[in-house]
């Protein structure tokens, strides 16, 4: 009976993959709305990076300037009893050469929140019109929710973009199952399903979407098309600066049309005009960045971190993968897929292969010279999200398999899966404050030992 259930769902899911997406989307909403009742509502459910995310779409909206000193303190001041700040309290960001508090965070993703903020500002002022007495501040809970349904409404997309990109080269059941098995098997859930206010679900989603679009459209060679790849590729660099190096699957994508041409003429005119297209349609979505950098810090393009953020001499490539600090794969294993598949996808697609393989390798010496490559306090290599079409890409690689039914990569699939979630589970116990139940993952025995004890501990304590 059970396996009749199990495969009745499971045809169910292939035959309308859209619906099994946006149900698995709407069960991860539901249990991080679930959450709330759980850990309780706070006045200040807006913490982290998201905090930094935050006060720029709450100054653009109620002070209409990049000033963030009120913002931060009205963020802060909710989790005091009274409306300013004890005494004791000490908070400081350095200022600017223009005066201004800095923020290291890109715009992007504050860009992105903006519809749902201006929703709950308009549905605040509405209510306050009708009687109500709300404070239309942008520090409630309503204007504070609106991050968190966003990035949710972005895993979502980033979900359905990848399953696309997946079935572009693997049939619909291992596609899917691909998609949902990465999701389920990296970072992406705990940053959909508990902090969904970080940018990396929205990252994860135009990076889908980048992809998907160049994959599909790559027997086009119009001016607008390399446009509207610039344009993808500016929205993902607004989103995280240096994922705007996926512009080098632009480059890589001209010259290879160009081969093609018969002439030298042909090729120089070809690729001139689609470069230029594809960079002046990428330097105007990213113009917002560059307008907040020139705000914020009197010129048009910085490292708002300072010079030694960035170590391109000596990256930390090994620890970056392999250390028991965050590394992508000693964390979340499922993700060598991308590299494990390449042999096979490359029977498959040379170009699609170089594409994401490009990618994934330049993505991986950016966040190996960054000073804290561990990315501080994070549920894994978060660092990485931008690349979750890769991996998922891998694994529908791996699961069709080469002509024989793939059981073990689907049982080692499953298994990675499983001891993702015990991981998971065992990080926000500790995040909760349980530390005697989940020790801190930071050494190889408390990651990959400890997580198999955490759920007999919590019995334990529960009876």
């Amino acid at each position: 009976m059970r396996s009749r259930l199990v495969f009745g769902i499971a045809r169910w899911c292939r035959l309308h993959p859209g619906w099994a997406t946006l149900a698995v989307s709407l069960a991860i909403a539901s249990v991080h709305v679930g959450g709330y009742a759980v850990r309780g509502v706070r006045p200040r459910i807006v913490r982290g990076d998201a905090v930094h995310y935050y006060v720029y779409t709450r100054s653009l909206v109620f002070d209409r300037d990049l000033d963030f000193d009120n913002d931060y303190k009205g963020l802060y001041t909710l989790d005091f009893t009274g409306s300013a700040l004890p005494p004791d309290f000490s908070w400081w960001f350095e200022r600017t050469p223009t005066g201004l508090i800095r923020n290291y965070m890109a715009i992007g993703t504050p860009l992105i929140w903006l519809p749902g903020f201006l929703g709950a500002t308009g549905a605040v002022a509405l209510w306050d019109a009708a009687g109500g007495s709300y404070p239309l501040d942008g520090f409630g809970l309503p204007f504070q929710l609106a991050p968190s349904l966003t990035g949710l409404v972005a895993g979502g997309l980033g979900l359905w973009f990848t399953f696309l990109l997946c079935r572009e080269i693997s049939p619909v059941g291992h596609a899917l199952a691909a998609t949902m098995a990465t999701c389920a098997g990296t970072s992406y859930l705990y940053y959909m399903l508990v902090s969904p206010s970080y940018s990396h679900t929205v990252s994860a989603c135009v990076a889908a979407g980048f992809f998907l679009f160049w994959w599909r459209t790559r027997d086009r060679t119009t001016v607008w098309r390399y446009a509207w790849l610039g344009m993808l590729g500016g929205l993902f660099a607004l989103v995280r600066w240096q994922d705007g190096l996926a512009m080098i699957v632009v480059v890589f994508d001209i010259l290879a049309q160009c081969r093609k041409l018969a002439s030298l003429r042909e090729r120089l005119a070809f690729a001139v005009t689609r470069l230029g297209a594809a960079g002046l349609a990428s330097l105007a979505v990213f113009s917002p960045q560059i307008a907040a950098w020139q705000i914020l810090y009197g010129q048009p393009f910085t490292v708002p971190q300072g010079s030694g953020f960035m170590k391109w001499s000596s990256p930390a490539l090994l620890p970056v993968l392999f250390s028991a600090l965050r590394g992508l794969f000693s964390w979340t294993p499922i993700a060598a897929a991308a590299l494990l598949a390449i042999p096979w996808l490359l029977r498959q697609s040379r170009r699609l292969t170089v594409g994401l393989t490009g990618f994934f390798l330049v993505s991986l010496y950016v966040n190996a010279a960054v000073a804290d490559w561990w990315a501080g306090e994070a549920f894994g290599a978060r660092r990485f999200l931008s690349c979750f079409p890769v991996m998922a890409v891998g694994l529908a690689v791996l699961l069709s398999g080469t002509g024989r039914r793939p059981v073990i990569v689907r049982w080692l699939t499953a298994g990675l899966v499983f001891a993702n979630l015990l991981l998971l589970l065992h990080y926000e116990l500790f995040m909760l404050g349980y530390r005697s139940i989940a020790p801190y993952p930071d050494n190889w025995f408390t990651l990959w030992a400890d997580r198999f004890a955490t759920p007999f501990r919590l019995l334990a304590s529960l009876f």
